[in-house]
């Protein structure tokens, strides 16, 4: 009893997040000035037109990706509404094919040079990846396969919340912005792809 009172407030927690995280694009599109990550932009970078739209398209469909991805591992829709699981599920893998293209191009602009850019752009690499895969997967009938690709392109895409969460610790902790910034390109998503692994093989799925 208790473990299923866990498990209920850790999935309402879990969906909360993303829902929350999902919809803070909403504050970029409507704010009349640059705020957040792009208030430590450059001038240059601000007015080149490419970046600001891969921008726009990265915090955008990645919002909806949250959105859309976090009901995919929800046990009753798939077994009472699966066409609305397959269609939730297209609008996922599009968004995220179209937030990690950006994200990958948006990672060579990172501030505080080669470790970040590193760090999102291994992230958006691993997102398109495991994506794909799991979108190929499931033409083929492979639900297994299909399964696990979808645990990892999800944690892959809820970085967008963990790094929310690491970054103002990790600023609070070091006192400076760079040093945090510099970490959570990384914190953000490994360890989110070793909790993926744990539970892919908790749950037995083949990744072959």
């Amino acid at each position: 009893m208790a473990a299923m009172v866990r498990n209920r407030v850790a999935w309402i927690v879990f969906a909360l997040l993303a829902i929350g995280i999902g919809l803070y694009p909403l504050a970029y599109v409507f704010s009349s000035g640059d705020f957040g990550l792009l208030a430590g932009k450059t001038k240059e970078l601000l007015a080149n037109q490419i970046w600001r739209t891969a921008f726009y398209g990265h915090i955008s469909f990645g919002g909806l990706a949250l959105l859309m991805g976090w009901s995919q591992f929800s046990k009753s829709l798939r077994s009472k509404h699966l066409k609305l699981h397959r269609t939730l599920g297209k609008i996922y893998v599009g968004s995220a094919f179209i937030s990690g293209t950006c994200g990958v191009y948006l990672g060579f602009f990172a501030t505080g040079g080669i470790v970040p850019a590193l760090g999102f752009i291994g992230l958006g690499l691993i997102w398109l990846y495991t994506t794909g895969r799991a979108y190929v997967a499931i033409r083929k009938k492979d639900l297994s396969l299909h399964q696990g690709m979808m645990i990892y392109s999800y944690a892959a895409c809820f970085a967008a919340v963990t790094l929310r969460i690491w970054l103002p610790i990790l600023t609070l902790i070091f006192g400076e912005f760079l040093i945090a910034y510099k970490i959570v390109a990384w914190l953000c998503w490994v360890p989110n792809m070793v909790f993926a692994h744990l539970w892919v093989r908790r749950k037995g799925l083949t990744l072959e």
